[in-house]
């Protein structure tokens, strides 16, 4: 068990970028670009500005383009081959990747252009006040559930038994009593990009960013 001095550099990020963008009108969504920059490597970029011990990334659709758009940064890129399986096969492939010696894993999807190291810092903070024990995500105003997770090593067991393209949504809610919530100000934990009017609104909306 991890004990109350649980340093937030334990904590391993996983970027999951394998999926096939299906509602993005045949392209690439995490390929495109914000301020020039595509948008799998604006995540990747903000991750390595935290606190996080590494930053894993899982491929799969075009991984090869994926890669390329992350050539350069200190990240180890994880090829997942069977990524049409769904989301909780990208999710095995992370979590099997993380080093022996970690507290805990935050998991974080490629898609969310809102994301910053100071929200990522924040979540790893309460992670480590609660002696790396409980499971930590962003809640908006209303209660609504956020992103990224931070789940302690004591539930990779779960997380690798997951199967189809859930998530591990029901593992929260299995663990309720587990859990800590963080609340957000604004809908940056819970904005992600799935289709190209969204990223036409997201953009519209200003650079407060």
């Amino acid at each position: 068990m991890v004990d109350a001095e649980t340093d937030t550099r334990e904590v391993y990020a996983i970027l999951l970028a394998a999926g096939a963008s299906r509602r993005y009108g045949g392209k690439n969504k995490l390929l495109e670009e914000i301020d020039g920059t595509p948008l799998v490597r604006r995540v990747a970029e903000r991750l390595l500005g935290s606190r996080a011990a590494g930053v894993i990334v899982v491929t799969g659709f075009e991984a090869e383009r994926v890669a390329e758009a992350l050539c350069g940064l200190d990240i180890d890129i994880v090829r997942n081959r069977d990524h049409d399986a769904g989301l909780s096969s990208s999710l095995r492939c992370g979590i099997a990747a993380i080093p022996e010696e970690a507290a805990g894993a935050m998991i974080v999807l490629a898609d969310m252009p809102d994301i910053t190291p100071a929200f990522v810092n924040r979540l790893l903070d309460a992670f480590a006040q609660e002696g790396g024990a409980r499971i930590v995500y962003p809640v908006r105003a209303d209660g609504a559930q956020g992103n990224p997770v931070v789940w302690p090593v004591r539930y990779f067991a779960e997380l690798q038994s997951l199967s189809g393209d859930a998530g591990a949504k029901r593992l929260i809610a299995r663990h309720e009593d587990a859990t800590l919530r963080v609340p957000a100000a604004g809908d940056a934990p819970l904005r992600d990009i799935d289709t190209p009017g969204d990223l036409d609104a997201w953009r519209a909306g200003g650079k407060n960013r």
